[in-house]
């Protein structure tokens, strides 16, 4: 019996279109045949797509830079993506090594006392400013203290957690103005306060007397003392938004002379490094202003663990704290 289905013939008529598969593979051939375009041609393009792009990013950074107006320790973020990509064009063209040598020269190269000298003068009025309760503060500077008051808020939930602080001692190294140190009083801890700047370590001084006339059952005492300095046992150590002036080989012998202090908890938090906050804080030091004069440097959350793994403490709690301008990892760790 004849089948009903028909065969396909092997070739099609004479004046009939192509299947499609043979066209699409003529169009391929004839496209191979094409000249390309110049590999340089092609690079040439594309520098020039960045520069027409960076100077509206270039624009935009400037007026968030402006609009800051705080130390380059704090601006690690200027913008959105489009500003990072816009202005990735720019990096090559900046060394922010020769402005920050230049920032030493006042201070005969000593990192620390540059800090301290900051600290001491338009930085203690402008951070004053941000941690203190005014309405004059810009977008920038009200953010930085939102993100801040977090990373404190979560400190204090860790100790609120072990119950009754009445009568712990606690060192609170780089205490600022104190906006840890004085809630941490005022809960009936035994507090001790430092920071290398005795502008900051008189106004901490200062609020700690104002909260404690409102009530409190603990106390504190206020001293100006870099974090090397410090001596004494404590129960808890805790290192608040400061390692950011550290680069990461003085920040372990940080993190070592600290975790020497606290005979049991040492809770630290730093501005975490990653491809992305690397890219932000190098491009928030193309325009550093005529007040941006400490350092800004970022650490790997695996080579701050190390470190405290190698002065004896474990890692038990982690935080993360990201607006806008302000980038805070919290690590509470405990002796082992």
């Amino acid at each position: 019996m004849q089948s009903s289905l028909q065969t396909r013939p092997a070739r099609a008529a004479a004046g009939a279109p192509a299947p499609r598969a043979s066209r699409v593979r003529s169009v391929a051939c004839r496209a191979q045949q094409q000249p390309r375009a110049p590999l340089a041609a092609l690079a040439t393009a594309a520098a020039a797509a960045a520069l027409a792009a960076a100077p509206a990013a270039h624009a935009a950074a400037q007026q968030v830079a402006q609009l800051s107006e705080i130390d380059s320790a704090a601006t690690l973020a200027i913008g959105g993506g489009a500003a990072v990509a816009g202005l990735g064009a720019l990096l090559v063209a900046t060394d922010p090594q020769k402005r920050r040598a230049s920032q030493m020269e006042a201070t005969g190269g000593d990192e620390l006392e540059a800090v301290k000298t900051y600290f001491n003068t338009s930085g203690f009025e402008r951070w004053n400013k941000i941690y203190g309760e005014t309405d004059e503060v810009n977008k920038v500077q009200l953010d930085i203290r939102q993100g801040h008051a977090q990373t404190v808020d979560k400190v204090l939930k860790w100790f609120d957690e072990e119950g009754s602080l009445e009568g712990v001692a606690v060192a609170d190294c780089g205490c600022g103005t104190g906006s840890l140190a004085i809630p941490l009083a005022l809960r009936g801890a035994a507090v001790y306060g430092t920071d290398i700047s005795s502008s900051m370590a008189s106004e901490a001084g200062r609020r700690y007397e104002a909260a404690r006339a409102q009530g409190g059952k603990g106390s504190a005492t206020f001293e100006a003392k870099d974090l090397e300095s410090v001596q004494g046992r404590y129960d808890t150590v805790t290192c608040i938004d400061v390692m950011i002036h550290y680069p990461q080989d003085k920040a372990d012998a940080m993190i070592t002379h600290l975790a020497s202090l606290s005979d049991r908890r040492l809770v630290v938090s730093f501005a975490p490094y990653t491809p992305y906050y690397a890219v932000l804080k190098r491009i928030g030091e193309l325009f550093p202003g005529p007040s941006k004069a400490t350092r800004a440097y970022l650490h790997a959350e695996a080579e701050v663990e190390a470190a405290l793994q190698r002065a004896g403490f474990r890692v038990v709690k982690r935080e993360m704290t990201a607006t806008s301008f302000y980038f805070s990892r919290l690590l509470e760790a405990v002796r082992v």
